[in-house]
């Protein structure tokens, strides 16, 4: 019985990502997604926003759509940033 039990894990380093729940590898970011869905964002917010100022849509739906596409300008900038850094995605 003077054999280590195979199950055992206190051989193994508890900082390394591959043990961790399941698992499972660290999570990445899907760069070129996030990039198609910030820029489909971009489309459809300044669209609505063009749209809803001139047939006279509420102010408050014309200053959302505008908010949100900044929102998605800036990951789009970000994205680009990333990219050119060479992370993957």
């Amino acid at each position: 019985m003077s054999q280590q039990d195979p199950r055992d894990r206190t051989d193994r380093d508890p900082v390394e990502p591959r043990y961790g729940i399941g698992g499972a590898a660290p999570a990445r970011s899907a760069l070129t997604l996030r990039a198609v869905l910030a820029g489909l964002g971009l489309l459809l917010c300044a669209g609505g926003a063009v749209w809803a100022a001139a047939t006279g849509g509420p102010a408050w739906l014309v200053v959302v759509l505008v908010v949100l596409a900044v929102v998605a300008v800036v990951d789009l900038v970000v994205i680009g940033r990333r990219k050119a850094r060479g992370e993957p995605g």
